[in-house]
């Protein structure tokens, strides 16, 4: 049984990371799915990361800064964005930034960029592992997704529905919770700072999600 802290959203506040991590207790891995800082500095990054003594895997989000990718290859974390890793027969690819806002935000990225950086990865990762997880700032369009405008996910993100096995994302924080679409469970943790995360126990050999939301 592999136990995951998941989380996302701190935009530079961490005060409440330690008590999300007392919550999860023992764990194995834990994924940061963007939006470390609020616009920089990319150094947060650092102090953040250093807050965790289990294996990380993080990527940006599209209110940080492009360059804050390399703090977190200099960092005790595996910088995931745009990259494979491998844990047991478990792989996990990365995707940070977010498909374009109305906000001209530090770290957007075009559809299609994403679509073909998405394809190449999840086959990639099929070959690599038996269990395929998507860590992305971004929520698949129309899950996990709406604010109160409407759906405003990343259609490149949703096309990899029924392709990977779990998405882990974030950036909306109004539409925090868990869903499976075409038989791909999607977890938005909801914001850090706000002492929201997520405690995902994956068993490797049958796939079984168990996903309990935390709030502290």
């Amino acid at each position: 049984m592999m136990r995951i802290i998941a989380m996302s959203d701190a935009h530079g506040n961490f005060t409440r990371i330690p008590a999300i991590l007392d919550r999860a207790g023992d764990m194995d891995l834990i994924l940061v799915a963007g939006d470390i800082t609020n616009f920089g500095p990319d150094e947060q990054a650092l102090e953040m990361m250093g807050m965790f003594d289990k294996p990380t895997l993080a990527i940006p989000g599209n209110c940080d800064l492009q360059s804050i990718c390399n703090l977190l290859d200099e960092s005790k974390a595996i910088n995931l964005h745009e990259r494979l890793w491998t844990m047991e027969n478990v792989a996990f690819i990365g995707m940070g930034g977010s498909n374009p806002t109305p906000f001209k935000t530090p770290y957007e990225i075009e559809e299609e960029e994403i679509a073909a950086t998405l394809d190449k990865l999840a086959a990639e990762g099929r070959q690599m592992g038996d269990y395929l997880v998507l860590l992305s700032h971004s929520p698949p369009y129309c899950t996990l997704d709406r604010i109160e405008a409407g759906n405003v996910g990343c259609k490149a993100v949703a096309d990899m529905l029924g392709k990977v096995d779990l998405i882990v994302c974030g950036h909306i924080h109004e539409d925090k919770g868990v869903m499976e679409v075409a038989g791909t469970t999607v977890v938005n943790t909801g914001m850090a700072s706000e002492g929201s995360a997520a405690l995902i126990e994956l068993d490797e050999k049958s796939g079984k999600l168990d996903i309990e939301m935390l709030q502290v």
